[in-house]
């Protein structure tokens, strides 16, 4: 699915300029800026931007700097929408400081600045967010209780240095810290699929040593690279995205053990809900929203609640969790057709 205006680098700045403020159909013109592209996830928390304008009615514009980049990139994307008239700022962030002044500079403008999935320390700022230190400490205690204390765990963590990455390894951290004699080899896979297909394949060609594998949200490939190499499967901790459960329903039989981490792309409708109370004068929110993870497990009491997940109509690599109660109001056709104003 295309954003609306996909758009990078200098032909970012033509692009935004075509928002001129409020349109006669909605109040309120959104920015959204986004520094991964080809990742499931990150196009899904788009589309959920994308719905709830569209839902909310008080909406004229949504747009999208979407791309492969770093703090530097989304300082400037954001400058160019904040020049552009956006009332509300939508960002995932690429780092948890770096943003700051540039936060600091919308928020002296009367633009509400939200950050979703990961977090920013800017106190202008609004966070929403998965709890992602408790992500990764639920997922990695289930996975070092499956192996009874004991054993060779591969931890594919996500981009270094940025703020979900770093808060998933320091939950996985203190969840090993009761654990002496679990042994952990660290890779990066960048949250790039090709890249821990390929990482994936690399260890089970080498022989390392491999008895459980917890992933920051790209499971599935690795369920995929153990029957590719017809290996016997090892207990994997995911996210909840819709492959990855058909994975743990489909395979069940054939060995696979694992859970599903709750970490909901909607955070990015929730997060434009919340922009449009503030905007609206509707509501006090803390600066600061957590939601709290869910794990899911195959085991013959879990399955029937990863039956009722699944959903045939989601793309592999999007999350289960298409809305944040209470925030988000959209339909799931709205989601899917990822159309917003």
């Amino acid at each position: 699915m295309k954003s609306k205006y996909l758009v990078a680098g200098a032909s970012l700045v033509s692009a935004l300029l075509m928002a001129d403020g409020a349109m006669a159909a909605g109040k309120y013109v959104v920015g959204v800026s986004n520094t991964l592209i080809g990742n499931g996830w990150r196009e899904e928390m788009i589309c959920s931007i994308k719905a709830q304008a569209e839902a909310s009615g008080l909406v004229s514009k949504v747009i999208v700097a979407n791309r492969n980049g770093g703090p530097s990139e989304q300082i400037a994307d954001m400058r160019n929408l904040i020049s552009a008239g956006a009332n509300a700022i939508i960002i995932n962030p690429s780092d948890r400081e770096a943003l700051n002044p540039v936060i600091k500079q919308a928020a002296a403008r009367g633009i509400v600045v939200v950050a979703v999935d990961q977090a920013v320390s800017a106190p202008e700022a609004y966070v929403l967010s998965n709890d992602q230190v408790a992500y990764g400490k639920v997922g990695a205690k289930w996975l070092f209780d499956k192996l009874g204390g004991k054993g060779d765990v591969l931890e594919m963590r996500g981009i270094d240095g940025v703020p979900a990455d770093a808060d998933r390894h320091e939950g996985f951290t203190e969840a090993l810290k009761d654990y002496p004699n679990i042994k952990v080899t660290s890779v990066f896979t960048g949250w790039a699929l090709n890249k821990t297909s390929q990482t994936m394949k690399d260890i089970l060609a080498s022989g390392k040593q491999v008895d459980g594998v917890w992933t920051s949200g790209l499971d599935s490939p690795v369920v995929d690279a153990y029957k590719t190499a017809q290996k016997p499967f090892v207990p994997v901790v995911g996210a909840d995205n819709n492959g990855f459960i058909g994975q743990l329903i489909s395979l069940k039989d054939k060995g696979l053990t694992g859970v599903a981490v709750s970490n909901p792309p909607a955070v990015g409708g929730a997060g434009l809900a919340l922009a449009l109370d503030v905007l609206e004068k509707k509501k006090d929110y803390p600066h600061v929203v957590k939601i709290t993870p869910t794990v899911w497990d195959n085991s013959d009491a879990g399955i029937a609640q990863l039956k009722q997940a699944y959903n045939p109509k989601l793309d592999p690599f999007y999350g289960v969790a298409v809305s944040v109660p209470p925030y988000t109001t959209y339909t799931m056709d709205q989601i899917l057709a990822c159309k917003g104003p």
